[in-house]
C-alpha cells in the first residue's frame, strides 16, 4: 500500500516550536505563518473528525455507514492537505494513507480516525507552543525597549517598572 522510500526525510515533530529564549527570525516567522494557512478550517475539520470518532464508538455503523465514514475521512484528509505546509502535508500523508476502495471494518475506521484526531491535537499543541514562544519573545523585546528608554537612575529590578522617588527626594511644595 505505502510506496514511500525508507530514506525519505522525516519531519521533526517540534518543528513548529520556537524556543522562548530566541526571537524568531523573519524567515522563521514566515514559516510559522505558512504552516497552517487556514486555522479555522483545520479546527472545523478536527471537530468533525472527533465527532465521527465519537459516533462510531457510540453506535457501530453498518456497511453503508462505514463507506460514508471512509469517504468523510478521506475528504477531511484531502481538505487538511490543502491548508498545510509541505512538511506537515507529508507528515499527514504518512500518518493517514488512503483507505482504499474496499469497505473498511469498524476497527479500521476507529484507528484511522483516532490517529487523525491525535495528530490534529498534536498540531494544535505545536501551534499553541509556537504562539506562546512568540509572545514571550515579543514581551522580552518590549521589556528591553522599555528598559532602554528609561532615564538613568529610574531603573529598578526587572519587572518592577520605573523607580518612584521617595518623599525625601521629591522637590517642591506638593505632597
Amino acid at each position: 500500500m505505502d510506496q514511500r522510500q525508507p530514506d525519505e526525510a522525516q519531519v521533526d515533530p517540534g518543528a513548529l516550536v520556537v524556543p522562548p529564549s530566541a526571537e524568531p527570525s523573519d524567515e522563521e516567522a514566515a514559516e510559522l505563518r505558512a504552516a497552517v494557512t487556514e486555522p479555522d478550517k483545520v479546527l472545523r475539520i478536527a471537530t468533525m473528525v472527533r465527532e465521527l470518532l465519537d459516533e462510531t464508538r457510540a453506535a457501530p455503523p453498518d456497511e453503508r455507514g462505514r463507506v460514508m465514514l471512509r469517504d468523510a475521512y478521506e475528504k477531511a484528509v484531502a481538505e487538511l492537505s490543502d491548508v498545510l505546509s509541505d512538511d506537515l502535508k507529508r507528515e499527514l500523508e504518512q500518518l493517514a494513507p488512503p483507505m482504499g476502495e474496499e469497505v473498511p471494518t469498524e476497527s479500521e475506521l476507529r484507528v484511522a480516525q483516532a490517529l487523525l484526531v491525535g495528530w490534529l491535537e498534536g498540531l494544535f499543541h505545536g501551534i499553541q507552543a509556537a504562539m506562546w514562544a512568540q509572545q514571550m519573545a515579543a514581551r522580552a523585546q518590549f521589556d528591553e525597549l522599555r528598559r532602554r528608554s528609561l532615564p538613568p537612575g529610574m531603573q529598578g529590578p526587572p519587572g518592577t517598572g520605573p523607580r518612584q522617588p521617595s518623599q525625601d527626594e521629591s522637590s517642591g511644595p506638593y505632597l
